[in-house]
């Protein structure tokens, strides 16, 4: 039994869930205190973060590539500085007595208006890889972790990896991955190349959480690898070069190839203890799965609106663009493909909410595969209403559409995580194993 949910603005509401047989209220809406962060950050977005932005990405043609200008590192610090002020301040951190009591339903809220400019989750310290990796050292990590790594990173002092896919092995199946991590006294000692290390090139990065192989053939699939903490300073890392997204290497952040020789770290870096890997790693790709399609919803709600204003300020054969050939269509389209998505994304926050990962696991899956899909053609209908300009520097569309497509394959391509959701779906109807 379905009831209308008004996903408006302020009292929350409510529909019903019919799921193995049970009936659970789900709410997807959004009261008064969460509408109320909501709307101070879509504002500081809107008139202090989007007119800096193209400004701070010009200063990366500035001197080297790989630091940051005196002009961007002023741009971000002042607006962090404000965010803090304001307390809009780790949004992400949910289910935690850090966070801001908000629920993951809650944060799908302010992560939309975050993605609609590049540099925005930064600004609010709720940007990737960085709150994946604090969500680990909060979770999974000891004392003496969250003393190094996990405050200076809740205070935005210091920026982080998350290093899991190889060069050599099909990563999209986590159990090829192939870095090893050998014992050797009080130390592992890490070989191996790992590559697609967002953020490795970023100056400010001081620590790496990876993704290693401590068990040999014998031990059983998802119990041979592990997760370690490294210090990004230690001797035998080798950044060997960046990675290009359609021929832009994202400087000064980055997406490292990089080989390990022998790199020796501490036993007590080693998160949970050996064959644990495949644990961490789920506790921590589900909500940066569900941040990344929260931020993909607000990207598609940037194009939209431009291309809408495109549509009408631009004429041509004396028309305005939005009478010519099927812009209406598009437009309409556009917009429900975007509530669309956005539903279902909020049902899959819900279902994280709940407590259950196994049971979030198809939906973020599921949300995971639409919403960069949608975002995506939204992108290139702006991208195409805009005509030339649409490809060039003039608009923020190009790189909105290059990092979109690359979420297609972030965090698990759209393949695997179809398979997932219809393995769900399959183990409805059979007790085969799938």
């Amino acid at each position: 039994m379905v009831a209308l949910v008004d996903l408006s603005h302020a009292a929350p509401h409510s529909l019903e869930n019919e799921q193995d047989g049970d009936v659970m209220e789900m709410n997807l809406g959004i009261n008064a205190q969460v509408a109320a962060l909501r709307d101070q950050v879509a504002m500081m977005v809107r008139d202090e973060i989007a007119p800096l932005d193209a400004e701070y990405h010009s200063e990366v043609s500035v001197g080297d590539r790989w630091q940051f200008t005196s002009r961007q590192t002023e741009i971000m610090e002042t607006l962090k500085a404000r965010a803090k002020a304001a307390g809009l301040w780790n949004l992400w951190l949910t289910d935690s007595e850090k966070g801001s009591g908000l629920s993951t339903v809650d944060y799908a809220h302010l992560a939309e208006e975050m993605g609609r400019v590049h540099i925005a989750a930064e600004v609010f310290n709720c940007n990737a890889p960085d709150t994946g990796n604090m969500e680990v050292f909060e979770r999974y990590g000891t004392d003496a972790m969250k003393a190094r790594w996990l405050g200076p990173l809740m205070d935005g002092l210091i920026r982080s990896a998350y290093l899991m896919t190889e060069p050599d092995v099909a990563s999209s199946d986590a159990t090829n991955i192939a870095m090893t991590c050998v014992r050797d006294g009080d130390e592992y000692v890490l070989n191996g190349e790992k590559w697609w290390a967002t953020g490795a090139g970023d100056p400010r990065c001081a620590v790496y959480i990876i993704m290693v192989r401590t068990g040999d053939a014998d031990t059983p699939k998802h119990q041979r690898h592990s997760m370690i903490v490294v210090d990004a300073a230690l001797a035998g890392i080798e950044k060997i070069r960046p990675m290009q997204v359609y021929g832009s290497d994202d400087a000064p952040h980055g997406h490292m190839h990089m080989r390990f020789t022998d790199v020796r770290v501490p036993v007590e870096d080693l998160l949970l203890g050996e064959s644990r890997g495949f644990e961490i790693s789920q506790g921590r790709l589900g909500p940066g799965r569900i941040h990344h399609c929260m931020r993909a919803i607000g990207q598609a709600e940037a194009a939209l609106e431009l291309m809408c204003k495109r549509a009408l300020a631009r004429e041509a054969f004396g028309k305005q663009l939005s009478h010519l050939g099927a812009n209406f269509d598009i437009i309409a389209e556009c917009r429900m493909k975007i509530e669309q998505a956005r539903l279902l994304c909020l049902k899959a926050a819900w279902m994280m909410d709940q407590g259950d990962a196994r049971a979030a696991a198809p939906w973020i899956s599921q949300i995971k595969v639409v919403a960069p899909r949608m975002a995506l053609e939204v992108i290139d209908e702006a991208v195409q209403m805009h005509g030339a300009m649409g490809i060039s520097q003039d608009t923020p569309l190009a790189g909105a559409w290059a990092a979109t497509r690359t979420l297609r394959l972030a965090d698990g391509p759209d393949a695997v995580h179809r398979r997932q959701v219809a393995r769900a779906e399959l183990r409805k109807h059979t007790q085969e194993k799938m």
